[in-house]
């Protein structure tokens, strides 16, 4: 007997869920727009990285170091050419150049007398030219400084040979580095820009089915009319909600998924080796993602059940979505300080188990519960406040 106004709910619940998911499937054009950002920003940005690394990569396989003056400095000179370096002579204009980003290198610059001083004993002084605000020059910047250290050293060693006391006297003191981290965790320093594009997939997906489920009823006139038929409210509430949780799930499983093929678009052999990301991975972040979805739409769809129209309610939103794209910045400003109260805040959770699973770390208890259990308390408080929003509506 106390079965069948339970079937009754559920059914009302599952009508109401299959005519928001085919009235939100309906519209392809919106939900292209809105899904599209989420799917793509991703791996479009991970390309972008990987032409910008490998264009450092073909740079240093070039081998080539931008002289100006090189006449002045045969030994120096000769000591590049026994590095494997092509040395080439700089441009006269070569400022202008670096400053216009026409020149891709960083300037050597060897002054004059620099030959007569390394025979007299002097001090000689060179100087490396770069310019900042030209990221390919200023890279280079660091290379020829260590060549022109080892060919310090190498002076140095030559001059206390002569003399007869050991070149060991330089180095009195030898340095082993070691890394403890491990292949994971030297990975995530790349993967780790993978959580920021999937959490923010989970607002692109549930960002506009929420709107047009309650300010987009509501501007429409349509939303009364639902409140008058013979449903109850709290099945009314639940289907909407499922079809917009749902929307946002997919959207941000499927943004998980994109980074899949999108290892393929990596232009950088180096960067293509550090990048640990497989199915299993994908499939974990979408598992994540699901409670975060289930709580951003609910509580976007409270947000836009205040509002009278559609346009509003997206002003309304975009609140929200500042405020959950942010939070993953207090982990990214603040690395290697993980605390326990960072799994309790929406989106920062998420991007801190997601980071524990790309260091290949498990997550423990303490790890996976503290975001489920906010994200059921901000389910419940928005249904909640959804629901006698709509009944007082129905009232009116």
């Amino acid at each position: 007997m106390n079965m069948m106004p339970n079937a009754s709910l559920l059914n009302h619940v599952l009508v109401v869920f299959l005519k928001e998911l085919r009235e939100a499937l309906r519209d392809r054009r919106t939900l292209l727009r809105v899904s599209l950002p989420g799917l793509l920003m991703g791996p479009l940005m991970l390309f972008a990285l990987s032409m910008l690394v490998a264009q450092f990569e073909k740079q240093a396989e070039q081998r080539e170091i931008v002289v100006a003056g090189m006449a002045q400095a045969p030994s120096l000179v000769n000591y590049l050419q026994r590095q494997n370096y092509s040395v080439k002579e700089a441009p006269a204009d070569y400022e202008k150049q670096l400053r216009e980003s026409r020149l891709a290198s960083a300037v050597l610059v060897v002054p004059a007398g620099f030959e007569q001083a390394l025979a007299r004993g002097d001090e000689a002084e060179l100087e490396v030219v770069t310019d900042s605000a030209n990221t390919r020059a200023s890279a280079s910047g660091g290379g020829v400084a260590r060549l022109v250290r080892g060919f310090n050293d190498e002076r140095a060693r030559l001059h206390l040979m002569l003399r007869g006391v050991s070149p060991e006297l330089l180095s009195p003191v030898g340095l082993t580095e070691r890394d403890l981290a491990s292949p994971g965790a030297r990975a995530a320093r790349i993967t780790g820009i993978i959580p920021m594009f999937v959490i923010m997939a989970v607002l692109y997906g549930a960002l506009t089915a929420a709107l047009d489920t309650t300010s987009g009823e509501r501007e429409r006139q349509s939303l009364e009319p639902l409140l008058a038929n013979p449903v109850p409210h709290g099945a009314l509430v639940l289907g909407k909600w499922l079809a917009v949780a749902l929307m946002g799930a997919v959207v941000a499983a499927l943004a998980s998924f994109s980074f899949l093929p999108a290892q393929l678009l990596i232009k950088s052999d180096a960067l293509a080796a550090q990048f640990r990301f497989g199915w299993m991975d994908a499939t974990l972040f979408a598992l994540l993602l699901m409670p975060v979805a289930a709580a951003m739409g609910a509580l976007l769809m409270a947000v836009a059940i205040r509002t009278k129209t559609f346009k509003e309610a997206q002003a309304s939103a975009n609140l929200v979505i500042m405020v959950f794209s942010l939070m993953p910045l207090l982990a990214i400003m603040n690395p290697g300080a993980d605390a326990a109260w960072h799994y309790w805040l929406p989106g920062l959770g998420q991007y801190q188990q997601m980071m524990q699973l790309l260091k290949g770390e498990v997550l423990r208890l303490d790890q996976w519960l503290p975001p489920v259990l906010t994200a059921l308390l901000i389910i419940s408080g928005a249904i909640v406040y959804v629901g006698r929003a709509m009944r007082a509506a129905a009232s009116r």
